[in-house]
């Protein structure tokens, strides 16, 4: 692509590394930050380094969050008994557009993939222990991605949780396996949170 602008260029270079992004799309953002007024590009780049350099994140679940404390965790109208367990901060905005849960989530920042180098130790795994030891936690449902990846993460995590009196379920397979949770559309999500099953029979069957 031969743009008449070094300047340009570089700019179209940097949002078309952003994902789902390639040259032709970016080249049209570039061209319209060009057409808005100084004051609304700097409104537009001081809004992305200020969210990158000043969010945070839960030190409860790892979600997102202004505080040391998310807002969900936070919520005294949350059933803070039950945690749901998710691979991402994409998986809850996903699971939270269904309105369909009431409960706190657990971030694990991804899942237990030998291949790729990311064994539980990468996890944020002890600090779900923590929870269920200290917060009388009654249930735990896993809303992983229904792939080996996910299957194998809720094994482990199912076996560490094995001595204590927590419930712990996951969401039915509505899903397809091998789909990806963020991906799912939220009449199939919600559905699969509403029939969750015992971990041992979704293991085992």
């Amino acid at each position: 692509m031969q743009l008449p602008s070094v300047l340009l260029e570089n700019a179209v270079a940097e949002f078309a590394k952003l994902p789902g992004i390639g040259k032709k799309t970016a080249l049209r953002l570039v061209l319209h930050l060009l057409n808005k007024n100084e004051e609304e590009v700097k409104l537009f780049g001081d809004t992305i380094y200020t969210m990158r350099n000043s969010i945070k994140f839960c030190n409860r679940c790892f979600n997102i969050s202004d505080g040391d404390i998310c807002s969900i965790c936070s919520n005294s109208m949350r059933n803070q008994q039950i945690i749901c367990v998710v691979e991402n901060i994409r998986d809850v905005i996903a699971i939270e557009s269904t309105q369909q849960y009431n409960g706190v989530y657990h971030v694990l920042g991804g899942v237990i993939s030998p291949l790729d180098g990311i064994g539980p130790d990468k996890l944020n795994i002890n600090g779900l222990l923590s929870r269920v030891e200290n917060d009388q936690v009654e249930e735990i449902v896993f809303a992983l991605s229904p792939n080996i990846q996910g299957d194998t993460t809720i094994y482990y995590i199912q076996k560490k949780l094995q001595n204590t009196n927590c419930k712990i379920t996951t969401i039915a397979r509505g899903i397809a396996f091998g789909g990806e949770l963020e991906y799912a559309d939220e009449m199939t999500l919600a559905g699969s949170l509403q029939n969750r099953l015992p971990v041992q029979q979704y293991v085992n069957g």
